[in-house]
Formats: C-alpha cells, sequence, structure tokens
C-alpha cells in the first residue's frame, strides 16, 4: 500500500478548503444581487474555462464523443440541479448546514445501489450507516431547521442535491466506463453552461456588481469548480478514489467553519450533532456498500462533487 506523501495530504487539504467554501461564496453572490441562475451559470462557465483545455490536451473529448447523450444527461443530474437546488436553498439556510445537508450524498448512492445492484448490496455495516445518516438529517430538520416553511422547503432541496449528485455518478459510471474523469467533467460543464444560457438574458444583473461579489464568484467558478476538480483528479490518479475520497467527509468541517468565522452564522449543537451523524452514516454506508472493493476512479470522482 502506497504512503501518502506530503504534497497529496497539502493537496487534499486545500481541496476541501475549496469544496468547503463553495457554500460561503454562493451566499456572497447572493448578498451581491446576483440572481440563482446566473451564478449556476458563470460557475459552470468558469469551471468549463479550467476543464476544456486540460481535457483537450489529454485528448479526453475522443472519449466524450461517443456518450455525448449520456453525459449530457449526467449534466442535468449531476450539475445543474444540484447546483440550482443548493444556489436557491442559500435564500433560506446557512451556508454552514448546506454543506452539512449536501455531505449526505454518498447515503443516496447507498440506497440507489442497494434497490439497483444485486452485485453490492448493503451490507450490515451499510444499513447501520443509512439509519444513523439519516438520524442526523432528522436531527437537522428538527432542531436546526425549525424555522418557517420556506426555510423547510429549502433544507429539502439542498438534500435532494445530494440525490443529484448520486444518481448522476451511479450513471456515469454504468454509461461512460471508458471517458476519463476529466472529459467527463469538462463536457458535463460545458453542456450546464449551454443549458442555463437561455435563462441568463433573465437572470442577468442590472447594474455592475460590486468588487466583492465579483471576486466571490471568480473562486466559485475557477476556484472551487475549476481547480478543485482538477486537485481531485490529480489525486485520483496519485492515490487511488478510495483514499482521494477522503476529502468528501473533511469538506463540510470546512463549510461550517467558513460560516461561522467569516458570515457570522451561529454555531448550535443540533448543527454539531448532525454534522457527526450525517458524515458517520455516510462512511459507513459507502463501507458498507462497496466492501474491499477499489471504487471506480470517475463514480467516485463525480459522487465527491462539490456543492
Amino acid at each position: 500500500m502506497a504512503v501518502v506523501s506530503k504534497r497529496a495530504w497539502i493537496l487534499m487539504a486545500v481541496l476541501a478548503a475549496l469544496w468547503g467554501s463553495s457554500y460561503m461564496f454562493i451566499k456572497i453572490a447572493l448578498d451581491g444581487g446576483l440572481s440563482d441562475t446566473f451564478i449556476v451559470w458563470a460557475r459552470t462557465l468558469l469551471g468549463a474555462a479550467i476543464l476544456a483545455p486540460v481535457a483537450l490536451s489529454r485528448g479526453a473529448f475522443a472519449a466524450a464523443r461517443r456518450r455525448i447523450g449520456w453525459l449530457a444527461l449526467i449534466a442535468v443530474l449531476q450539475v445543474v440541479a444540484p447546483f440550482l437546488l443548493i444556489t436557491t436553498g442559500e435564500h433560506h439556510v446557512a451556508s454552514s448546514l448546506a454543506g452539512i445537508l449536501v455531505a449526505g450524498a454518498p447515503i443516496w448512492t447507498a440506497l440507489i445501489v442497494a434497490f439497483t445492484a444485486r452485485d453490492e448490496r448493503l451490507g450490515g455495516v451499510g444499513l447501520v450507516g443509512i439509519v444513523i445518516g439519516v438520524a442526523g438529517v432528522a436531527l437537522l430538520f428538527g432542531v436546526d431547521l425549525t424555522g418557517d416553511r420556506d426555510e423547510i422547503v429549502a433544507g429539502a432541496g439542498i438534500l435532494l442535491a445530494g440525490l443529484g449528485y448520486a444518481a448522476g455518478a451511479l450513471l456515469a459510471k454504468r454509461k461512460t466506463p471508458d471517458v476519463p474523469a476529466v472529459g467527463i467533467a469538462a463536457t458535463i460543464m460545458a453542456f450546464s453552461t449551454l443549458y442555463l444560457l437561455p435563462a441568463v438574458p433573465f437572470g442577468a444583473p442590472s447594474a455592475v456588481p460590486g468588487a466583492g461579489t465579483v471576486a466571490a464568484m471568480l473562486v466559485l467558478g475557477a476556484g472551487c469548480t475549476g481547480v478543485a476538480f482538477l486537485i481531485y483528479y490529480t489525486l485520483n490518479a496519485d492515490l487511488g478514489p478510495s483514499r482521494a475520497s477522503v476529502v468528501a467527509y473533511i469538506a463540510p468541517v470546512f463549510s461550517v467553519l467558513y460560516g461561522v468565522a467569516f458570515m457570522s452564522e451561529p454555531l448550535t449543537m443540533g448543527a454539531v450533532a448532525g454534522l457527526v451523524l450525517v458524515l458517520a452514516g455516510s462512511w459507513l454506508a459507502a463501507d458498507g456498500r462497496l466492501p474491499r472493493r477499489r471504487r471506480d476512479a470517475q463514480a467516485a470522482a463525480l459522487a465527491d462533487n462539490p456543492a
């Protein structure tokens, strides 16, 4: 078993910090007056601009063209729907709580696999993980989402974003096994940008956004989307998908820290307990779902999507 190098640990920390900060930058962009659709469109555009040259230089688009129909569908499940649900939900939900709710994506993955793949049925550990994770979500809804109806609906939408991540990852695993991960990511980002383009004239800002809002969007799109994916693929190649996926359990901790430190969001006992239960349940569900088996690199890369 290869030893994790100092460089790999540094990259993993940077990646977790980037993915965990995405919820904060979404909140800043919303507070700056940008519309939901414009934020998601600009984010995917910047992400595609970072990823496309890398995919082109590696010849990844040749394989992607053979699976173009599936990639067009995965873009809806993996990017457009989750990004819109999260961005819309953050009108009513704290950025730290959004990061915790999205962290339940591995639980959705385990549930889908339990009903669709006979050879990957949940074992006892996986079932325990799902129960623990659901308990964490219930705690968050019962303690931290006790406000009005809009807050509850927003939290449910963000939770569903995790389902989109899970469904898109599994579809990519089964339908695009011959496409390099960077080719999948660059293609679905490009499709997402095109899907949202018709809505841009209706959601474009009426005035030039402030410097802080522009900076938040640049970091969200180029950093938290484009650069973050590139870092993940580097880790995936160096360490293998199982070790690289550890990032998914670190990022929500960053989202909570950022929310408390920079957005003046309260750190409640419900959020702390929910975070622990959701992450523990997700880890157990994933381990129970694929015991002693290396996860497919593409599926792991997509399943651990940031916000």
